[in-house]
């Protein structure tokens, strides 16, 4: 059985959870999720470098850049290919004190 993924912080959700192409129907639609939104602001929108971006996430540099070429990918799709974006879903949660706790609960039945 694979380790279940750490949550991973963002700072907010996004006000709009879909994007459409202005001319015409899309061509079909991909999926960002909400830490990759979180990845590309971080990086792109705020000019953080992945060390920074990532201990904000509370991830691994690694893991941060895994997320955020793969959101880089995704919105890179949908712009060449004319698809909808829809952005949603995830493993995360909104960096507050109970986000902290829900993160480090121990997995498991009772201690013995």
């Amino acid at each position: 059985m694979p380790r279940p993924k750490k949550l991973r912080f963002v700072s907010h959700y996004p006000v709009i959870s879909r994007y459409m192409p202005a001319d015409g129907e899309p061509s079909g639609a991909l999926e960002l999720s909400v830490e990759g939104l979180e990845a590309i602001r971080l990086s792109d929108g705020e000019g953080y470098d992945h060390e920074t971006a990532a201990q904000r996430m509370g991830v691994s540099r690694q893991t941060y850049g895994r997320v955020l070429a793969e959101a880089r990918a995704t919105v890179a799709r949908a712009l060449l290919d004319g698809k909808s974006l829809n952005i949603g879903g995830g493993h995360h949660c909104l960096n507050t004190p109970d986000c902290h706790g829900r993160r480090h609960r121990r997995r498991g039945g009772p201690r013995r």
